[in-house]
């Protein structure tokens, strides 16, 4: 049975995920529609992350850019539903808790009676319990209407019961982000320090840190950006620290006028998905706000601090490298909780990747669909 897919990406983060899901579901003979909703909408925002992924260029690219959570999930209902009137496929394969993702469920959802088209949530039942991040809205909304539920962790399944969903459209398929990261590992590792952002960033083969900072709880507040370049700087006597620059985060800091607090860190334009990958897998210790990240560097083995008062993917912390900062931030313990997950050190690569993120749940998913496409049932 041949399954026809709408696979729907638009944020850097899902771009790792869709990845192996198409290359997986076109090496079943599968019908794989590549929708790309332009969310992020900058080269290295997005093209960047395409082409090191060796994604295929998008059937449809929609193009709604930026603007407020209402009206870029408004621009990407409005375009995409033309898209699934057009296409008609079995499925709408949305992926992570961007905004991409639950306007696209929803518009599937109530095309779903005139379509014949189901819902497919890969990273289902992910719960951060922090009603304040957009990100909670939209996985819990889109987990509700979804038809078939992908889980990337065990513990995803007590989050959903608990909401009332039933276990029968739920199945554990592992962490696809993590299928990305260990192909294109051997690559990222072969640009080196000398040829990659690290050599030209003056690292000179010394240790370092890598930092990331995007969340609007972090950055759109003066006093919280300021406690934590602060706390960047402090730790940069010891060890360099490598700071991409998210667009968000750059005019926060020149709106901000906190430029100054720059002048001790390695700060870089936002970087591709090779440059950074690169530099996770060398680096000392991860600080971050960025799930994605938490997940990355647990199967890396490089220690991570998360600058979040609770994390969605609690998994990384019981299993993995990685443990909050104590909340609220401030300087000092932004700096002794780095310091303690530097002394912590490195493990191997994989020794604490949790059940399923080990390469190959691009495949349990491509079944899972199969499986779900032979019944008729809808939720």
């Amino acid at each position: 049975m041949t399954v026809k897919v709408l696979l729907v990406a638009g944020a850097r983060p899902n771009f790792m995920k869709v990845a192996p899901v198409i290359a997986a579901l076109e090496g079943a003979a599968h019908e794989c529609t590549f929708v790309h909703t332009g969310q992020h909408y900058d080269a290295v925002m997005s093209d960047a992350f395409i082409r090191d992924l060796g994604l295929r260029a998008p059937d449809y690219h929609l193009g709604v850019g930026s603007g407020s959570h209402a009206l870029q999930t408004a621009r990407i209902m409005e375009a995409f539903e033309p898209v699934v009137v057009a296409e008609r496929p079995d499925w709408v394969v949305v992926v992570g808790d961007v905004n991409s993702t639950l306007a696209c469920a929803l518009v599937a959802s109530k095309l779903a009676q005139e379509t014949g088209c189901r819902i497919a949530h890969v990273e289902a039942g992910l719960r951060s319990n922090d009603w304040l991040m957009p990100e909670e809205i939209n996985r819990v909304l889109t987990d509700r209407l979804s038809d078939l539920l992908l889980t990337p962790s065990r513990d995803a399944l007590a989050n959903l019961t608990r909401e009332g969903i039933d276990s029968s459209r739920v199945v554990f398929v592992g962490n696809v982000m993590i299928d990305s990261l260990l192909r294109m590992l051997p690559q990222a590792r072969g640009r080196g320090r000398g040829t990659g952002t690290g050599g030209h960033q003056g690292l000179n083969g010394g240790p370092y840190a890598i930092a990331t900072l995007h969340r609007p709880s972090n950055v759109d507040d003066r006093e919280s950006l300021t406690v934590i370049l602060s706390a960047l700087a402090d730790l940069s006597a010891d060890l360099s620290v490598v700071l991409p620059l998210h667009p968000r985060t750059r005019a926060r800091i020149d709106s901000f006028g906190l430029e100054g607090l720059l002048a001790p860190l390695v700060a870089t334009p936002p970087l591709g998905y090779m440059d950074m990958l690169a530099l996770q897998a060398d680096a000392e210790i991860v600080i971050t706000d960025s799930g994605g990240m938490q997940e990355e560097s647990t199967v890396l083995g490089v220690p991570c601090v998360t600058l979040r008062r609770t994390t969605e993917r609690p998994v990384t912390v019981s299993q993995g490298t990685n443990r909050l900062a104590p909340w609220p931030l401030t300087r000092d313990g932004i700096v002794r909780t780095a310091l303690d997950a530097r002394r912590s050190g490195r493990v191997e690569i994989g020794a604490r990747a949790p059940e399923g993120w080990d390469g190959h749940a691009s495949e349990r998913i491509v079944t899972a669909l199969e499986k779900a496409s032979a019944t008729t049932e809808r939720k």
